[in-house]
């Protein structure tokens, strides 16, 4: 197992990354929106999921991959692009039709934040990248298979607490019928702002 010491740090460093503003939240909150409190606790969970496959990765030594092959970080990031332009597209088209109730029970709802969630996360290259950057300053080449496991465990809950938190606070808070109600905001300024990540996403790519 990790020192107590090294593992605050890692702890700390992962919410740091896990708390910063960003896609991951805005697809959180507008799953929120739409299905409540449970469907958004589920996107944020398989997020959780794809951080999990990323950090497994950067633990068993998959993530350098990206460093020798930049081909395969390139296919990743068009990829995760053109996702994030789908869900662009598709959260535009939203904001133009009023917002039915939500329904935390409906299937359809629930499969799609559990799928927007997870691909959100997998498709994105700069989350092998971060934990390269991170699990670096931890990883030692006799390290013992329980202190990597305890990496992963760390990086998974700490992202999944976060987000599962935000959905949960977000569907009880009375400023969700607000949200409800302007949602066509919400939609187009989602819209907009995954527009401007994948356009991002390609410029570096390039």
């Amino acid at each position: 197992m990790l020192p107590l010491h090294d593992w605050l740090l890692l702890a700390s460093v992962c919410a740091l990354g896990a708390m910063a503003p960003g896609i991951s939240l805005a697809v959180i909150t507008r799953h929120t929106l739409h299905g409540g409190a449970r469907a958004g606790a589920l996107a944020g969970a398989t997020h959780a999921l794809g951080v999990g496959i990323w950090a497994t990765a950067t633990v068993t030594g998959l993530a350098v991959l990206f460093h020798r092959y930049p081909s395969l970080e390139l296919a990743f990031s068009l990829t995760g692009a053109l996702f994030l332009l789908w869900m662009a597209w598709k959260s535009w088209q939203a904001g133009k039709q009023p917002l039915p109730a939500a329904d935390p029970d409906q299937f359809n709802v629930l499969h799609g934040a559990a799928r927007d969630g997870f691909l959100v996360a997998f498709l994105n290259p700069k989350v092998a990248l971060f934990f390269l950057a991170l699990f670096s300053q931890f990883l030692q080449a006799d390290m013992a298979q329980a202190a990597r496991i305890q990496m992963v465990l760390t990086s998974m809950f700490i992202d999944g607490g976060w987000y599962v938190l935000v959905a949960v606070l977000l569907g009880r808070s009375r400023f969700l019928p607000w949200l409800r109600a302007h949602h066509h905001w919400v939609e187009k300024g989602t819209a907009l702002l995954l527009v401007v990540i994948a356009a991002s996403v390609v410029w570096q790519a390039a």
